[in-house]
């Protein structure tokens, strides 16, 4: 088999065979096969495309790549979301402990952020004491003991879409969406779980910036996860504007934590958490959608997903004592944002918004970055609401960066402010099963 020949196949518009795909991989993967092979035949794959087929071995193959998580200890009961990312994402927070307290087992390995804010790991590495690096026999045991785990991926876990990824990157072929499903599908086919429910975002601050390629996305995932043994479900959600009030890693701790507690100033972020959570117990354990919702509230209203995310943070070593404290969250320079007129918030750029939490230090540029914790932004003003002009619609935070002049400019020009209000504008677009 010639790398020469894929390469020329893929080109004409043929589907590439397991075999084909797995020497593809495999090759690169140790070396054997060029960056500048390789390259060609992800360009190939983004003008010619890949059947679902194509794509569900390409899947397997790279998740093959390395290191499978073992769940079968936790059998139908295993569960894990995945978000393809947005501003103040800060939902596997607050479903985690929800989940769990409905009977499922949320072993999850994540990982830290590179761009607009931290990742989920940067968030829960907030909490002082919190252990992301775990051995595989704790892992399973505080999995076991209150139904969630969330550490790190180790190096070995689907080591191809590393390798592939920082590829894609410099060749200008991030964008293919039979790559994108791959890279993400593969990542979760390694995670082990049995139901898995992904959060794909769509709107200014999301990967897809349009609803008709993020319902694309979705319908592939589901796909290639029902062609790779595992129940999947897609809930397409609004990320046109940043999810909740705060922006930021220790900020969005303490907005879950108080969801968790029943306060909560963000409907929004409160309502796409109930059907995220709904959807993975419904999957799961096989009943009605309508009928897990209805769990779902009761245990929010309840306290137990509260005592649940309590447990978790604390067989992870978290120091549980600080959430309750307002320092948890403060940082050393704060700076009030002002509105400039008279008005009803009508858009936010959430992209813009993201930006500018990473210019007081709450996201990386790159890999190498030290994030600032406590640096983020707190949104007293959100589209739709009316603002009179001199009023604080942004606190802008950070402990390393003093001055947030450009900052506190780059959020107002997020912003638009008109004389009437906007069109109510969903918060779920669609399920996708």
């Amino acid at each position: 088999m010639r790398m020469y020949d894929i390469i020329q196949k893929k080109r004409q518009l043929c589907e590439l065979t397991f075999e084909e795909l797995q020497f593809f991989v495999n090759g690169y993967v140790s070396g054997e096969i060029p960056d500048y092979q390789a390259s060609a035949l992800l360009m190939a794959i983004c003008f010619a495309g890949m059947t679902d087929n194509e794509t569900a071995n390409l899947t397997k193959i790279m998740a093959s790549s390395g290191d499978i998580l073992d769940l079968s200890a936790f059998g139908s009961d295993s569960v894990d979301k995945h978000s393809t990312g947005g501003v103040g994402d800060k939902t596997t927070l607050i479903i985690a402990p929800i989940v769990a307290s409905l009977g499922c087992k949320v072993a999850k390995l994540s990982g830290r952020g590179l761009g607009h804010t931290g990742g989920t790991l940067d968030k829960l590495e907030s909490i002082k004491g919190y252990n992301t690096s775990l051995s595989s026999a704790q892992f399973m045991s505080v999995a076991e003991k209150c139904g969630i785990c969330v550490c790190g991926a180790g190096e070995n876990l689907v080591p191809a879409d590393k390798k592939l990824y920082a590829l894609r990157d410099v060749t200008a072929t991030v964008s293919s969406i039979p790559l994108i499903v791959s890279s993400i599908m593969s990542k979760k086919l390694a995670g082990g779980a049995n139901t898995i429910v992904l959060d794909v975002k769509t709107g200014s601050g999301a990967f897809m910036k349009t609803y008709e390629d993020s319902l694309e996305l979705a319908r592939r995932m589901v796909s290639i996860g029902k062609l790779s043994g595992k129940k999947v479900s897609a809930v397409i959600t609004n990320m046109d504007r940043p999810l909740g009030r705060n922006i930021g890693n220790a900020l969005e701790v303490a907005e879950a934590y108080n969801l968790l507690c029943g306060k909560t100033e963000s409907n929004d972020l409160l309502e796409i958490c109930i059907t995220l959570s709904a959807e993975m117990v419904s999957r799961s354990k096989d009943e009605p959608f309508e009928i897990s919702r209805e769990k779902v509230v009761e245990v929010l209203q309840t306290g137990k997903a509260k005592e649940t995310f309590l447990k978790w943070i604390g067989l992870q070593g978290g120091d549980i004592s600080v959430l309750d404290s307002a320092a948890f969250s403060s940082a050393k320079y704060k700076t009030e944002v002002l509105s400039p007129a008279d008005g009803y918030i009508s858009s936010a750029d959430a992209e813009g918004m993201g930006i500018t939490a990473m210019m007081l230090g709450a996201g990386r540029q790159t890999k190498a970055d030290v994030i600032d914790m406590r640096a983020g932004i707190i949104q007293k003003a959100c589209v739709g609401d009316k603002v009179k002009k001199g009023e604080v619609i942004a606190i802008l935070q950070s402990d390393t960066v003093e001055d947030h002049t450009n900052a506190a400019e780059r959020w107002l020009k997020s912003l638009a402010i008109t004389d009437t209000p906007p069109a109510n504008q969903p918060l779920v677009y669609d399920i996708i099963r």
